[in-house]
């Protein structure tokens, strides 16, 4: 279960230190990939195969869920991690999320998520600020 929120540096090589709690439910393997609102995901192996079946069900004859599944696979990746606990983020999803030096690594239950610093800044204080709406729409879900 990955929860909490991490701050790292990005070395010169594209390389990032994952949180120590993190580092063993990854130990069968791992998988980042394109996020939503410009950030990575990173999936355990385990929950990526759940993630991905879903995925290449979707009807091929509706262009969104074309492009959705081209998003998400086109850019999925394997990632090791080496013996001091850090990846490699690959140049074009490090270009994607806007990836430069601070990270920020959150935690998500079977996920989690890597953000530049500043667009992980920018994306809370507009979700903190509109909370009270975001968690009245989650109520008329049963939430």
């Amino acid at each position: 279960m990955f929860l909490g929120e991490y701050r790292y540096t990005l070395d010169q090589k594209g390389r990032v230190a994952l949180p120590p709690k993190f580092r063993n439910d990854l130990k069968g393997g791992a998988i980042v990939t394109r996020g939503l609102d410009q950030c990575l995901f990173v999936f355990p192996s385990v929950e990526w195969k759940i993630l991905a079946q879903k995925l290449v069900s979707l009807p091929l004859t509706q262009s969104n869920s074309r492009a959705f599944v081209r998003l998400m696979l086109s850019g999925a990746m394997d990632l090791s991690i080496d013996k001091q606990g850090r990846i490699l983020v690959p140049d074009y999803l490090r270009e994607y999320a806007g990836l430069q030096k601070e990270i920020v690594t959150i935690g998500l239950y079977s996920r989690f998520e890597i953000w530049s610093d500043n667009n992980w800044n920018k994306y809370k204080k507009i979700t903190e600020r509109d909370s009270d709406k975001i968690a009245e729409q989650l109520n008329e879900l049963g939430i």
